[in-house]
């Protein structure tokens, strides 16, 4: 079992960047999938981007060229760079792990990003 504590959400205004960061602990972080995921009020909850434990990465056609996953296998966090921020990026964003992609996986308790004037 891993457990996960997201951080850097925050008010910012349309064009703007945040950078995302999930810790993780509890269990050998390099070999999860990790994922960002969010979700906006009255919506389900969608994938934002995702990376394996080679580095392997994935993204949801309407943040492609603006967000950005990394991890850092030695400190045990992923993170999300957001750049370009719209109005409609404002969510509750969740961090994920998991051993497979057919998996649920642990989830953090998320982080609020607002994007607005």
């Amino acid at each position: 079992q891993v457990q996960l504590v997201e951080s850097g959400g925050d008010l910012v205004q349309p064009g703007g960047s945040l950078r995302l960061s999930c810790a993780a602990s509890g269990s050998i972080f390099r070999i999860y999938i990790m994922g960002w995921y969010r979700q906006a009020p009255g919506k389900q909850r969608e994938l934002v981007a995702s990376i394996t434990g080679g580095g392997s990465t994935n993204y949801a056609d309407s943040v492609k060229g603006r967000f950005t996953i990394s991890r850092d296998n030695a400190k045990n966090t992923v993170y999300l760079q957001m750049n370009s921020l719209k109005p409609e990026d404002t969510a509750v964003y969740y961090c994920n792990a998991k051993l497979r992609p057919e998996y649920l996986g642990s989830w953090g308790q998320g982080t609020q990003v607002t994007v607005s004037v």
